[in-house]
């Protein structure tokens, strides 16, 4: 026991052997917040207040989970496979699979993610005759989510307007159609186990008789429903003390960036109230960042109202000052990044240990072009992943109709790819034929004739006979063969980039071996049964859908935007674009809270860096394809003087303005000036806005409007006025 405990400071002490009590942990930024949860588990079952199977976990990432169950397995001599420790959406997944029959769902239902849901909408509204460019499919899948986040079905939602009553009756349609398919989407994955349990009172006292102890990672990003989901687990409400489970939460308040997704930050609040929260834990130690860090991160965050309140502080040291760089340009912010990186790349700092943050996504284009220009290797985070590459969602639709036919959406994915002459009136006459006969498109295909019919008929015929063919194969050579006779492998074979697609499909076929094998130490019954191992395989790829799979291992500077970096730390952190308007964002100002958000956003930027940081922004930046004059953010002012080393342009680097005396600035020796327009035989016509140099080394930077910002060596451009 002493060992379990031996590492834990006074506040992680006390957070982890509290009594069997409701508890609300505050944990700050690198303060040891995954330690804590972790150790609490193993120290509940060590010390005998619970077994393995009387814990619920819930974390946000299926990273997280798996993480926290290799510590415990670390920890503690037990088996952790069948604990039920995940994501919402994983611990949902589990119920309702176990209990498919009360929920109203087929045994074998399948997961719509993002991308299949916004199809299967957009065959929706096809089959309506509703116009998509009047009414967007995107918008409804967030007016449907986001309904169904706050636990409101189509039948529950108030109609403000004729817009929205049409929504809430597409809304209606859109859930007819995922209970005749046999689908449902990560909303409804919740809602829905929400529901059971709310409805079902044998069920529901039977997991608060079982779940004794609930413990929540990132508690400051749960939504309404999910708060609601927890609370009823955890009896919340219950005459019966003997029904009330213990719940344990751990969050910061000062980390919740994600209001845009349906985040809560008042359920921290929320909790304290309603669970009768005499007091909250703070852990304010930082095992991450130096000082001087801290105590810039401290003094921003210390600007917004209604914080829980806590200081992080550290005993690693004052550490270095924060660099602050004013550049003239975007482009010269980034080349002084660049050769930042070159520098500290010298000096033996890791690229894979530096990292560059930006607000928006359209920030990187400028940051990734002088990389390349310099040759250095970069990453950014957050690109396209394993499970949602064009060939392995082809490939899982082809799995998903061998479980369930009636899966249109992976119908209408892979009834014409690779391509076999199913065209758009074929495919449309299909549509109206289920609509008419209120069925699913597998099954209307038999009422279409003619030369349509009999394609159509030919890929129901494919259907079937990969899943004879595949009816007694183990799982990675059910893949395997399902890849082969669908007429993937041949068509990606014919392909110019097809040997990339081809090495992904046979990494789906490695992914399933590691899954059998996974499978074949589970504890649950569910996992271990032969009959479920396809379905229980796709509904793991659609839940590992949204977690970012890691690239290869080339050591490379990691580009991302703030938001993906949540969770992450590195040595050396950029922030960048540090403007008005682009940081904190100019949306902010329109929303209720907004800019208090935005302040949260940059303090979890600023707590990301180990050792060094920078904060730079520009006077101008080409932004959205607009050239904006930038003033620096109002984040800047409330940092400590004392803390930051400011720098700026060299003061002979020109800028786009005219000399003091009312003359135009020239650009070398050329005649040339700022704002003057010019032509080049190979981008066209466009303005000079920037010179820098002179003689041989003269350069001008240049907007060629659509061709973009071109910085061009005088001696060799050959520009003529325009």
């Amino acid at each position: 026991m002493s060992d379990l405990l031996a590492h834990l400071n006074a506040p992680q002490l006390a957070a982890v052997t509290l009594p069997p009590q409701h508890a609300l942990i505050l944990a700050g930024a690198g303060s040891g917040k995954t330690r804590v949860l972790t150790t609490r588990i193993a120290w509940l079952i060590s010390t005998g207040q619970v077994g393995p199977s009387g814990i619920l976990a819930v974390t946000f990432t299926n990273k997280a989970a798996k993480e926290m169950l290799t510590r415990l397995a670390a920890m503690l001599p037990i088996n952790t496979r069948g604990m039920w420790i995940g994501t919402f959406h994983g611990l949902c997944n589990r119920l309702l699979r176990a209990h498919h029959h009360e929920a109203g769902l087929p045994a074998q239902f399948q997961i719509l993610d993002a991308a299949d849901q916004l199809a299967a909408i957009k065959r929706l509204l096809k089959a309506l005759a509703v116009d998509d460019q009047k009414y967007p499919p995107r918008e409804l899948m967030h007016f449907i989510n986001a309904h169904k986040e706050q636990g409101v079905r189509a039948a529950q939602a108030e109609a403000y307007d004729r817009y929205t009553s049409r929504r809430i009756e597409w809304y209606v349609e859109y859930e007819r159609q995922c209970q005749r398919e046999g689908v449902v989407d990560f909303a409804e994955l919740l809602l829905r186990s929400y529901e059971l349990l709310q409805r079902n009172e044998p069920l529901r006292q039977h997991y608060r008789a079982r779940f004794r102890h609930i413990l929540v990672d990132e508690f400051q990003d749960t939504n309404r429903l999910q708060y609601a989901w927890l609370k009823l687990l955890a009896g919340y409400g219950s005459t019966d003390p003997q029904a009330a489970a213990c719940l344990f939460a751990v969050g910061d308040d000062d980390q919740s960036i994600y209001a845009f997704r349906g985040a809560e930050i008042g359920n921290m609040r929320d909790l304290q109230r309603e669970f009768g929260l005499a007091s909250v834990i703070r852990l304010e130690q930082n095992y991450r960042s130096q000082g001087n860090i801290l105590d810039a991160a401290n003094a921003l965050i210390r600007q917004n109202r209604g914080r829980l309140g806590k200081n992080l502080w550290t005993d690693a040291g004052a550490g270095e000052p924060i660099r602050v760089y004013a550049a003239f340009s975007d482009t010269d912010e980034a080349r002084r990044i660049v050769d930042e990186i070159a520098e500290l790349v010298r000096d033996g700092v890791s690229r894979q240990q530096i990292a560059l943050l930006y607000r928006a996504n359209a920030q990187s284009r400028v940051l990734e072009h002088q990389l390349f220009t310099a040759g250095v290797p970069y990453r950014v985070h957050g690109g396209l992943r394993f499970f949602d590459r064009q060939e392995i969602r082809h490939a899982l639709a082809y799995l998903r109709l061998i479980v369930n036919p009636d899966d249109d959406t992976a119908f209408a994915r892979v009834v014409n790819f690779p391509t076999r002459g199913i065209g758009t009136r074929s495919t449309e006459a299909l549509q109206e034929a289920a609509h008419a006969t209120q069925s699913s498109l597998y099954h209307a295909a038999a009422s279409l004739s003619g030369k349509s019919g009999s394609t159509i008929a030919r890929f129901v015929r494919l259907i079937e006979e990969l899943r004879g063919e595949t009816a007694t194969l183990p799982l990675p050579e059910l893949i395997e063969h399902v890849i082969d006779h669908s007429g993937l492998r041949q068509h990606y074979l014919g392909e110019r980039d097809g040997q990339d697609r081809l090495e992904n499909l046979d990494e789906l076929v490695n992914a399933a071996t590691v899954f059998v094998s996974d499978a074949a130490t589970a504890t649950d019954e569910n996992e271990r049964s032969d009959d479920g191992r396809l379905s229980s395989f796709l509904a793991h790829a659609s839940l590992e859908a949204g977690e970012h799979q890691a690239g290869d291992d080339q050591e490379a500077v990691q580009l991302m935007t703030v938001h993906s970096a949540k969770g992450l730390e590195f040595d050396v952190v950029f922030i960048t674009g540090l403007e008005q308007g682009l940081f904190p964002h100019e949306n902010a100002t329109q929303e209720r809270d907004g800019i208090e958000e935005e302040r949260r956003l940059m303090y979890v930027a600023v707590t990301r860096a180990r050792r060094r940081l920078y904060l730079t922004h520009a006077e101008t930046r080409l932004l959205h394809g607009q050239m904006r004059y930038c003033l620096p953010s109002l984040f800047l002012d409330e940092l400590p003087a004392e803390l930051l080393q400011r720098s700026r342009r060299a003061s002979g680097t020109p800028r786009a303005t005219s000399t003091p005396g009312g003359k135009q600035q020239t650009a070398g020796d050329s005649g040339l000036h700022i704002g003057q327009s010019v032509r080049h035989a190979r981008f066209g016509v466009g303005v000079i806005v920037a010179s820098e140099g002179a003689g041989e080394q003269a350069r001008v930077q240049i907007n060629f409007g659509s061709g973009g910002m071109k910085w061009l060596a005088l001696s060799l451009a050959r520009l003529t006025p325009a």
